[in-house]
């Protein structure tokens, strides 16, 4: 007997909306099957009981920490972000809001000390030749051995300021010599944009420049509450955005673009992709904007005002649309970038690199928020293995 359940019934049985359902799924905590010719999905009962039965467990005192760490209650305060009732703040200022004139460097300095100070003012660092090796290796991999080496002893603490920093990781994503030019046009000359690109690059790096405490923030946080110097923190930041499930999320949604647009069949293709990688879905669903990110809504619009005379992108748009239609999902920030990479031909990982120089800015305001505090982030295990042995 199919004891599969509606997603109806399912978000029922948890108490929980639809879109929350999704979240899920899309967290990995849940899974769902297709339904044979209907292309509606189902959820196993057992599974989903065994989820309600956590989340029962998890109101009473004893997980209250490990629901926390997932999704869940607070741990950390801070002064610099936070998302309300489905919008991105900035020190209370709307992130969609800044994204319309805004650039990079004034979003720094509102999270850096609530734009008190232009801190972008000097001129631009002289790059070690150090910083500038490793040609041949991934752009993220670049900026990471810039930050390691700039923990050595040996480097000038002057080079240890948010801006510098900065800077010099756009100069290592990009294999350029640094430059006092705004982050976005040297993304732009880079990659050869044209205004509207540019406009497009300024408005996504305000958009992506901080986002609470997600893991590559919580990871800079603690090891700044370490007392580590701020390249080694950055470094962490760079290291966990790495990660498939952090920055990789527009290369997995490229993926799934790329293999809409290359058959004849683009329903097929992409329900082919997110079947054979289910439960994530790349580039949709996001758990704490459950009606839509405002970040990708946003792009995406940007997006559509640029289609005329650009099939490229028309098609581009046409297959996200298709992938929300079938998944029952938003897209989120991952999407956005993945088809301004494709539709404008930039380089693969071009928004992995505007995700890390973006997302600087945020890291560098939460480590100093961090190391201000002098608390050191330590917090404790449960030990759910083999009991006390003679």
């Amino acid at each position: 007997m199919n004891n599969d359940l509606s997603a109806l019934d399912a978000a029922r049985l948890l108490g929980v909306s639809l879109p929350t359902l999704y979240s899920y799924v899309s967290r990995g905590l849940l899974a769902s099957v297709s339904n044979g010719a209907s292309r509606r999905k189902r959820y196993p009962q057992e599974d989903v009981l065994r989820l309600a039965a956590r989340k029962n467990d998890a109101k009473r005192g004893g997980q209250t920490a490990v629901a926390a760490m997932h999704w869940g209650l607070p741990v950390l305060e801070t002064r610099i972000s936070h998302i309300l009732d489905g919008r991105l703040l900035y020190r209370g200022r709307d992130a969609t809001a800044l994204a319309r004139h805004a650039t990079l460097e004034a979003a720094a300095g509102l999270l850096w000390d609530d734009g008190e100070n232009d801190y972008f003012r000097q001129d631009a660092p002289i790059l070690s030749p150090g910083l500038a090796s490793a040609p041949d290796a991934p752009p993220l991999a670049r900026a990471m051995l810039a930050m390691a080496m700039l923990t050595t002893a040996d480097m000038p603490h002057a080079l240890h300021s948010g801006p510098v920093l900065m800077r010099l990781l756009a100069a290592a994503l990009l294999q350029t010599a640094p430059s006092a030019l705004p982050l976005h046009r040297q993304l732009a000359n880079a990659w050869n944009a044209d205004a509207n690109q540019t406009e497009l690059l300024r408005a996504t790096l305000v958009l992506l420049a901080d986002h609470e405490l997600n893991a590559s923030t919580f990871a800079v946080r603690c090891v700044a509450s370490t007392g580590a110097s701020l390249p080694a923190a950055l470094g962490v930041g760079l290291a966990a955005l790495s990660g498939d499930k952090h920055g990789g999320g527009s290369a997995a949604a490229r993926r799934m673009l790329t293999q809409a647009l290359a058959g004849p069949d683009a329903r097929a293709a992409i329900g082919k992709y997110y079947a054979a990688i289910a439960p994530a879905f790349a580039g949709f669903g996001h758990p704490l904007y459950p009606l839509g990110d405002p970040r990708a809504a946003y792009l995406l619009e940007r997006l559509a005002a640029m289609t005329h005379g650009s099939p490229q992108l028309s098609a581009i748009l046409a297959a996200c649309a298709t992938a929300g239609e079938l998944l029952e999902v938003k897209p989120n920030a991952d999407l956005a970038l993945a088809a301004m990479e494709l539709a404008f031909d930039w380089p693969e990982g071009a928004g992995m690199s505007v995700f890390a120089l973006a997302r600087s800015a945020g890291w560098i305001a939460h480590a100093v928020e961090q190391a201000d505090s002098a608390a050191l982030i330590r917090p404790r295990a449960r030990y759910i293995g083999c009991p006390p042995r003679d």
